[in-house]
Parts: C-alpha cells; structure tokens; sequence
C-alpha cells in the first residue's frame, strides 16, 4: 500500500496531517502566486521527525521554460531556495510545474531553458519532481509529446515526475493507459496529484473535485492510482479530504 495524504496549509502541517489521518503531505512554503522566498516556521518543523512524508510545492509563479529573462531567472533562483528550504524539512520531493513559453515561440526553447536549470543547479537532497499540467499550448509538461521532448533535453539529469490525474484528464490524454505510456518516457513516477476534476475531459480547465464528486470515473482513477504503485497526495477541497484518503485506503 503506498503512503496516502494530502496537500495542507503550512501554518501546522502536522495538526492538519493528524486530522484527515494522513501518512503523507504536502504544502506551500509561501505565496504559491508571490516571488517572496520559501519561510519555514517552526510550527512547519515539526512535521520532519513526525514519521509523515513530506513533500513541497514549489509556487506556481515559477517558469523556467520561458525565453523572458525577467521571469527565468528569479524563477530559477526560487526553485534553488525552495529546494534548501525543503532539505532543512527532509522533503521526499519538490513539486513544480513545467512551465511554458509565450505563443508563437519555439517550445524547444522552453526544454533547452529546463536543461540549462539542472547544467547550473548546485548539488541538491531533494529531487525536483516535474508535474504534468492541465492547458496552454504552449506548455512544456501538459500532452505526453511535449513531456517526450522534456525529458529528452533533460537526459543524463535525476528528474523525477508527478503525474496529477486531474491535469492528465483536463489535457484530454486517456488514464487507462497513462501510466504505461509515462513510464515509457519517464522510466518513473514519484508522485500521484489524486484528484477528480469538476470539468470535462480535454477542457483545460485546472479545477479539482473531490473523489466522486467530478467528471472523472472513480475507478479510473483508482486504476492509476494501482498501476502507478507511488505515493499519494489528494489536492481536493478540505472539507472531503479526510473521506478521500479514507476511500483510497479502502479501495487500494
């Protein structure tokens, strides 16, 4: 049974572990929309020794993809901070988006940007965990032939990939076979984002639901859940968070 948990304030990571009985989690280490740097509180501290996996979510603002000089650079030395800041917690892992660059510019720009970040990267506890994402064509990580592309220009580097279900769903790529066909560009998933989605399939649209509540079959999701055999976080709205990781454990 893999290790099931959920993504939680960062105020009292351990409280809120405690109260929807997870075994893992996952938080923000500031304004997941903001340029300030990570801030680790010694409430955040006490989840290390707790036994409770933890697992970081690098802020959304970051691209590294981009041509724009403005916004790659800060976005790299944001994701060097918050990887320190997740060492200092014994993160298992640093989630961060696959960014993307600007319409009509060439996306091999985007993954030769993604390779220069891990030539200039100093060496790092935590792996960087490159999440898929739900839309924009111009993203490096949202279909399955861009993350080949990705994953090509990062050859020879540790990178470790998280694969959301709800992002997958809202990309329009199949999950009954989304695992196999991941591992075949990847070689590896670390991390499942178990999430349903309040749209439709291909719509683009980032929005979870919790399990059963959405438009994905629970089922589904349970078989990816299955047959990606990694930890699980829940992103879905707190109130049914508790329920969610209760139904995973149940049906895995």
């Amino acid at each position: 049974m893999p290790r099931i948990g959920a993504h939680v304030a960062s105020d009292d990571p351990l409280a809120h572990a405690r109260a929807c009985d997870a075994e893992a989690v996952q938080f923000f280490l500031g304004d997941p929309q903001g340029w300030k740097g990570p801030v680790v509180e010694e409430k955040t501290r006490e989840i290390r020794d707790s036994g409770i996996d933890v697992y970081v979510h690098a802020p959304y603002v970051i691209n590294v993809a981009t041509v724009n000089n403005r916004i790659r650079i800060p976005s790299r030395k944001l994701l060097s901070a918050h990887l320190a800041a997740a060492a200092e917690l014994g993160a298992k892992g640093l989630i961060v988006h696959g960014g993307h660059v600007t319409a009509g510019e060439d996306p091999q720009k985007g993954f030769d940007n993604w390779r220069k970040v891990f030539e200039r990267l100093e060496e790092h506890e935590v792996p960087v965990l490159i999440e898929n994402t739900a839309g924009g064509d111009n993203a490096m990580a949202r279909r399955l032939d861009r993350i080949a592309r990705l994953w090509e220009a990062l050859d020879g580097f540790d990178v470790g990939f998280c694969l959301d279900t709800c992002h997958a769903h809202a990309a329009g790529e199949d999950l009954a076979d989304v695992v196999d066909r991941i591992r075949a560009i990847t070689g590896r998933i670390d991390l499942i984002h178990c999430n349903d989605s309040r749209d439709a399939a291909g719509s683009g649209a980032d929005r979870h639901a919790n399990l059963g509540a959405g438009r994905i079959d629970t089922e589904l999701i349970l078989d990816v859940c299955r047959s990606a055999d990694a930890p699980i976080i829940v992103e879905t709205p707190a109130a049914g968070q508790a329920e969610d990781i209760a139904l995973l454990r149940k049906r895995l």
